[in-house]
C-alpha cells in the first residue's frame, strides 16, 4: 500500500462488491444519468506516493515566514505570545483531543471539568457574573453578543466603533444582515471612539454599542463613559477584550458591560497562521439564560460528590427552534483546554507581570520610534500596539524586512485607505530590547 492511512485493499473492495451484489463501483452509480455525471478529469496533480507527496508538502511549509524562524512584530488580533510548554502535554493527551461534546456527564467529568474551570478563569478576567464554555473566535463571539443585544433589547441597530478590528465589524455585518439589524460605525478621533459622534448616533433604537479594548489600534478606550452613555438609552454595552490586557487593566465588568467577548488565543495558543483559536462570552447574571452555545455547571450526585454537568444549553438542538438564542453547533473545549492550562500555568501574578511587560516593551518601541524621526500618532495609554507612520508603502517596507528575517507590523493601508503608510506594530513579551532596536534601524533605512 502506498499510503498507510487508507487502509482498504483491493481484495477488501472485491469482497465487499461482492457481498453487497455488485460487480464494481462504476455499478454502485447506475442509478444516477450519464448526463449529468462529470465526465472529465480535474485540474488537480496527479496522485504521488506518501513519500513524494510529504516530501511536496514539506518544501512548501518551509516557504511559510513563520515565528519560529523569524522576529515577529505582527499583531492585528492574532499575537506571538509566550506558551507554556506543559500546555501542549496536556492537550495531547487522548483522553482531550479525542473528547468532543461532552453530553454524557458520567463518563467527561474531566472534559467538564477542564471547561469550568476555563469558564472561572474567564469570569474573573473580565469581571463578569459568569461565562460559557467557548465560541468559535473572537469575531464570532462579538457578533453573538450583538444578536443577542437585539433580542434582548428587540431594537435593530447597532452601534460599532469604528476603533473594533475590521473582521470583527464585517463578521457582526453578516450576522446582523440575516436579522435585519442595521449595523452603524461610530467614528474616531485620535484612534479611540469620537464621544461626541456616539452620544449624537444614539437613539431608542440603539440595541447595544460596541467597542473593543484595548482598541485595534492598540489604544485604551473610556470604557465607564461609553458604557453610561449606553445604559441613559436602555441600551446594552458590549466590550471585545484582550483577556491579557486585563491582567492590569480594570475589567470591563467593573466599568458598566453587560457582555464582554474575545479570543483567548494569547494564552498558550500559538498563532496557527490565523486559527483556530477560541472566543470567549461572558455576561452578568440578567443575560445567562440568553447565552450562546452551552455552559458546565458544578453540582452534587446523589451521594454528595462534586460533579460537572451542561446546563443552560439555548441552542435549537436542546430547545424548540424559536426559543433558541443561537445556532452554533460546537465550542473550541480543547483549545479552551489549552488557553485554561497556559493561565494557570502562569498564575495571577504570572498573567499580571505578562502583561506589564507588554505594556513596557510597547513603550520603549514607541520612544525608540519617535527617536529615530518616526511620527506615532497616537498618543496616549495603550496596550502591546501602536501605530506607526512611514515615508513609503507599508508592504514595501515589509519585504525588506523579511530579507532581514523580521516579520513587520500590519499594514493599515489595507483596511482603511486614509491609513496608508501607517503600520500596526505589535510588541510582545518575547521581544528583546535589541529586536526591538534592530526593527527600528531597519525601518528607518527602508524609508
Amino acid at each position: 500500500m502506498k499510503h498507510r492511512y487508507l487502509p482498504m485493499t483491493e481484495q477488501d473492495q472485491k469482497e465487499m462488491l461482492e457481498t453487497i451484489g455488485v460487480s464494481s463501483i462504476d455499478e454502485l452509480f447506475s442509478d444516477i444519468p450519464e448526463k449529468v455525471r462529470f465526465q472529465g478529469l480535474y485540474n488537480i496533480k496527479e496522485a504521488k506516493s506518501e513519500a513524494a507527496l510529504m516530501k511536496e508538502l514539506a518544501a512548501l511549509a518551509a516557504k511559510n515566514a513563520d515565528t519560529t524562524n523569524n522576529v515577529s512584530f505582527l499583531g492585528a488580533g492574532v499575537y506571538n505570545h509566550y506558551k507554556p510548554v506543559i500546555v501542549d502535554h496536556v492537550i495531547s493527551r487522548s483522553e482531550f483531543y479525542t473528547a468532543y461534546t461532552p453530553y454524557q456527564p458520567e463518563i467527561s467529568q474531566g472534559e467538564l471539568q477542564a471547561i469550568f474551570e476555563f469558564q472561572t478563569m474567564i469570569a474573573e478576567l473580565t469581571g463578569m457574573d459568569l461565562a460559557n464554555s467557548s465560541m468559535y473566535d473572537g469575531g464570532t463571539a462579538l457578533a453573538e453578543a450583538g444578536m443577542l443585544a437585539a433580542g434582548h433589547t428587540k431594537r435593530k441597530k447597532l452601534l460599532v466603533s469604528g476603533s473594533v478590528h475590521p473582521e470583527y465589524k464585517d463578521v457582526v455585518t453578516t450576522y446582523a444582515y440575516g436579522q435585519s439589524i442595521e449595523v452603524v460605525t461610530i467614528p474616531t478621533k485620535n484612534g479611540v471612539t469620537d464621544i461626541e459622534a456616539l452620544k449624537d448616533l444614539m437613539d431608542d433604537q440603539t440595541a447595544a454599542v460596541i467597542v473593543q479594548y484595548p482598541n485595534f489600534y492598540g489604544q485604551i478606550e473610556d470604557l465607564k463613559l461609553m458604557g453610561e452613555i449606553a445604559h441613559d438609552h436602555k441600551g446594552l454595552f458590549i466590550v471585545s477584550a484582550n483577556p491579557l490586557a486585563l491582567g492590569v487593566l480594570t475589567p470591563p465588568g467593573k466599568l458598566g458591560a453587560d457582555i464582554v467577548a474575545g479570543d483567548a488565543q494569547p494564552f498558550g495558543i500559538s498563532e496557527n497562521f490565523g486559527g483556530p483559536h477560541c472566543g470567549f462570552f461572558a455576561v452578568t447574571t440578567k443575560l445567562m439564560r440568553k447565552v450562546p452555545g452551552r455552559l458546565v455547571g458544578e453540582t452534587v450526585d446523589q451521594e454528595g460528590r462534586r460533579g460537572y454537568v451542561l446546563t443552560l444549553q439555548a441552542r435549537e438542538q436542546h430547545i424548540r427552534r424559536d426559543k433558541a438564542t443561537s445556532n452554533i453547533c460546537s465550542n473550541q473545549a480543547l483549545l479552551a483546554l489549552a488557553a485554561s492550562v497556559g493561565m494557570t500555568a502562569l498564575g495571577k501574578q504570572g498573567v499580571r507581570d505578562m502583561a506589564k511587560q507588554n505594556i513596557v516593551k510597547t513603550r520603549y518601541a514607541k520612544n525608540a520610534f519617535e527617536s529615530a524621526g518616526f511620527t506615532v500618532p497616537f498618543q496616549g495609554a495603550h496596550f502591546n500596539e501602536i501605530v506607526v507612520k512611514t515615508n513609503r508603502s507599508v508592504t514595501e517596507i515589509n519585504k525588506g524586512l523579511l530579507e532581514k528575517g523580521i516579520i513587520g507590523g500590519f499594514d493599515l493601508g489595507r483596511v482603511d485607505p486614509e491609513m496608508a503608510n501607517h503600520a500596526l506594530i505589535a510588541v510582545t513579551e518575547l521581544r528583546t530590547k535589541e529586536e526591538i532596536d534592530a526593527l527600528v534601524a531597519e525601518m528607518g533605512a527602508l524609508q
